[in-house]
């Protein structure tokens, strides 16, 4: 039985991890004839678990997923333009050790927010910190920090994440001085941290979404610097899905014809 004195102790130490399985594993050890070594190895394992996924759930928290994906939950059978293999070699986070970035190009609805999200979990379960902004709330925050004088403080923000995702790009036209927000981000992010962005125009319209034809092209020639481009065709999932959904309902209620008589 464990001493009394040890729960306290482990508490002050902040090993729950240990405390929660030190129990079973005395039993364990005891029935399995562990030595010294192997029960001590086993003990700061189970505490390693618990703070990686304390560790996890924190930086998942951080990261403001507008959804939390999952790269098993994709259909890639639905579009064959996206390549299975290219996907999931994005998702082994070379490309945050090398600090390059990616550049998802192709019409809404194909998958580029689920997937970009998706690798965005990838890379926290791999050690590295994220954060997760569509265009607009990028926009919106410095905008608001700017008034407030917050520009620094916001800045670190964005600059800090070893990923930062830039969600929605060509959704809507951005409100006057987001070119140089975003020129910024890239420029003091290049060859330091990698970005990720996602854009449903094509690259020539960047400069009318910004409303700054200069500063498109000098993000764009810096961010595409290093960045590889992951170029989606095809339908709209959601509007597929959608739309057999509908389907589906609409036959469930219909009323049958007839009277039971006709039967």
């Amino acid at each position: 039985m464990i001493s009394d004195g040890i729960p306290g102790m482990l508490k002050k130490l902040r090993l729950s991890g240990l405390g929660e399985s030190l129990e079973i594993r005395l039993h364990e050890a005891a029935s399995s004839g562990l030595n010294h070594r192997e029960f001590l190895e086993m003990i700061l394992q189970d505490e390693l678990l618990v703070r990686n996924s304390r560790t996890i759930s924190r930086r998942v928290i951080a990261a403001c997923f507008r959804d939390v994906k999952r790269l098993e939950d994709f259909d890639f059978t639905f579009n064959t333009s996206i390549k299975k293999n290219r996907i999931y070699d994005l998702a082994t986070c070379q490309f945050v050790r090398d600090r390059r970035d990616v550049l998802w190009l192709g019409p809404p609805g194909t998958g580029k927010s689920h997937m970009s999200q998706a690798i965005g979990l990838a890379a926290i379960r791999s050690g590295f910190t994220v954060y997760y902004r569509s265009i607009f709330d990028c926009v919106r925050d410095f905008l608001h920090d700017e008034a407030m004088e917050g520009h620094e403080r916001i800045l670190g923000r964005y600059l800090k994440p070893d990923l930062l995702i830039i969600d929605d790009m060509g959704m809507k036209q951005l409100p006057k001085r987001s070119g140089e927000y975003l020129f910024e981000i890239v420029m003091r992010r290049h060859e330091l941290r990698s970005t990720m962005m996602t854009s449903n125009r094509p690259l020539e319209d960047w400069g009318k979404l910004i409303g700054d034809v200069p500063s498109a092209t000098a993000i764009l020639d810096r961010f595409l610097h290093r960045a590889e481009t992951i170029q989606i065709t095809g339908r709209s999932y959601r509007l597929d899905h959608g739309a057999g959904i509908r389907e589906k309902t609409s036959n469930s209620t219909k009323v049958p014809t007839g009277s039971p008589s006709d039967k």
